[in-house]
């Protein structure tokens, strides 16, 4: 019992070895979750080049702009709130997702097509905003997803890297939809 407190505990440290963990909860990955960053900006860069953020900095033009921005998939994309033409003449690629941030909505669907979104603009050099109305469910859920399938990062590893750069928590739905991926990934490796 003690051998399984201290590997939990140094579950919140830091990255793990690939495979070294048994299977997380959700609640185990909600703990992990809340030791990152707790303040945020409206947009952060959590990996290279790949920026998370909220509704705030996709309507701002200049700070798109300033940031160098390519690129930007809106997990919050509606008929009501903007979309591709409001970034006319910006030379700004878009891709949007109508998601809600809800347990029951299932985002596992848009993880690939999400992931093949985000890893061409980065291929490209590009920049790439990855936002949703705050920034820290839908769109951390799918830049968690990218992280995965292309960086063959472990749901931990993903998490790990993202959390110290910009607070997240994806939902708990998104989470078991994660864990899953985590599970399907690893059998295919």
């Amino acid at each position: 019992m003690t051998l399984r407190y201290s590997y939990r505990s140094s579950l919140l440290r830091g990255p793990l070895q690939r495979a070294s963990h048994p299977i997380l909860n959700v609640y185990e990955l909600e703990k992990i979750l809340y030791t990152g960053k707790s303040i945020r900006s409206h947009a952060d860069e959590v990996w290279p080049g790949l920026y998370l953020g909220d509704q705030e900095i996709a309507a701002n033009k200049g700070e798109l702009h300033r940031l160098r921005i390519t690129h930007i998939l809106n997990a919050t994309h509606s008929r009501f709130r903007g979309g591709e033409e409001y970034y006319k003449g910006m030379h700004i690629l878009y891709m949007g997702i109508d998601a809600q941030d809800s347990p029951a909505f299932d985002m596992s669907v848009h993880f690939y097509p999400a992931a093949d979104f985000i890893h061409r603009a980065l291929r490209e050099r590009g920049k790439i905003l990855v936002h949703c109305a705050v920034g820290v469910s839908r769109s951390a859920t799918l830049v968690l997803a990218y992280l995965m399938i292309y960086h063959h990062m472990t749901l931990v590893e993903a998490i790990n890297t993202v959390k110290d750069r910009r607070g997240i928590i994806p939902n708990r739905g998104f989470l078991r939809q994660l864990l899953d991926l985590d599970k399907d990934l690893k059998g295919k490796r």
